[in-house]
């Protein structure tokens, strides 16, 4: 078999970037297609829409693995038992679980590479393609989105109505202490600056409203300096930041905000639970994928690729639906990211027990 295996191996790493470069190619051809006039009328350099095609190349190699995985497993599979190899295999006295074990190491070797790609590479290739679209294709260049909302330590929130980038400068500021439901303490501003001189923020027209038992104190000022602990980077993230994070980095992005008491730890949470669950369903997919295309079929292996494309569009969907739902705040965050990998792999050892022995 260590021949045979080999063989299997290099069958399956060559079908699986020969797929992997055609769809690619084809959805970058109609991407480029979609977006050359806006390109020409910004008058975009070639160069940088090259990069922009290989970083987006890069993030589509990520998603469309389940696809590509599976399509070249039923390939290879589908062509061997067309060739009656997998019978032969069989009758050899080969198990069926032994005759996997080179489509595992296959699937292993690609799952090493995703995880190496989504931890240290696919995070620097995302933040091109943000940038790209930032620069070239998108309007209001100079202020992130309107109303921005940051927690800043447990029970302090901050408010931006709108940030330019270009000066540091946020207009609308406020900043409130809230604790157990009752308003403490709260700071309005018609500015917010950043200083570079002493890396802190100023805040312009300011008026302190502090609550206290015995009543309320109310104090204004044109200028007042403050010990935030954001820095004009928190305001200026793009709503993906979490994706364009190298894996260190992720989990430090983590530990800051969960110091900081910060509402939206969890999206940074459940990229890291993704990155570290995306490298096992290749290995499943492929379980699923040879199973369904061990059979020798009349109709050829037409309708076993069609049924890989299914089953890895479904695969797809059940992937995004369950990111959202970790998102929304479900109790079981790290079961949601997991489940279509539980799903698809107790259907797998169903079908099992229907493959050829």
């Amino acid at each position: 078999m260590k021949i045979l295996d080999k063989l299997i191996i290099k069958d399956f790493l060559k079908t699986y970037f020969f797929v992997v470069l055609m769809l690619i190619l084809i959805v970058l051809v109609l991407d480029f297609t979609e977006k050359n006039d806006s390109f020409i009328r910004n008058k975009v350099p070639a160069k940088e829409i090259l990069m922009y095609m290989g970083n987006y190349g890069l993030y589509l190699n990520n998603l469309l693995t389940p696809i590509t995985v599976f399509i070249s497993v039923i390939f290879i599979t589908s062509k061997m038992a067309g060739r009656t190899e997998i019978i032969a295999i069989l009758s050899s006295g080969v198990s069926f679980m032994r005759m996997l074990v080179p489509f595992f190491i296959g699937a292993a070797m690609i799952g090493i590479a995703s995880f190496l790609l989504n931890g240290w590479v696919l995070p620097g290739a995302t933040a091109g393609v943000t940038e790209f679209k930032s620069r070239w294709l998108e309007e209001n260049k100079f202020y992130t989105e309107n109303n921005i909302h940051i927690k800043v330590a447990p029970d302090v929130y901050a408010y931006i109505s709108r940030y330019y980038t270009s000066g540091n400068t946020g207009y609308s500021f406020t900043l409130e202490q809230i604790r157990d439901g009752q308003l403490i303490a709260k700071l309005s501003a018609d500015r917010i600056v950043w200083d570079t001189a002493i890396n802190s923020w100023s805040v312009k027209n300011w008026r302190l409203r502090e609550l206290h038992e015995m009543g309320e104190k109310y104090t204004v000022g044109e200028s007042l300096d403050t010990l935030l602990s954001i820095t004009p980077n928190d305001f200026d993230l793009p709503t993906n930041h979490h994706e364009t994070l190298k894996l260190p980095d992720l989990t430090r992005q983590i530990e800051v905000l969960e110091a900081r008491g910060a509402d939206n730890v969890n999206y940074y949470k459940i990229e890291k639970y993704v990155r570290f669950m995306s490298p096992f369903a290749a290995i499943i997919l492929t379980f699923i994928g040879v199973i369904v295309s061990s059979k020798k079929t009349r109709g050829g292996s037409g309708f076993q690729i069609a049924l890989g494309f299914m089953l890895a569009f479904v695969y797809i969907i059940m992937f995004l639906l369950s990111r959202t739902f970790a998102e929304a705040g479900t109790e079981f965050p790290v079961l949601a990211i997991w489940m279509p990998n539980l799903v698809f792999a107790v259907t797998g050892l169903v079908l099992y027990k229907t493959v050829p022995r």
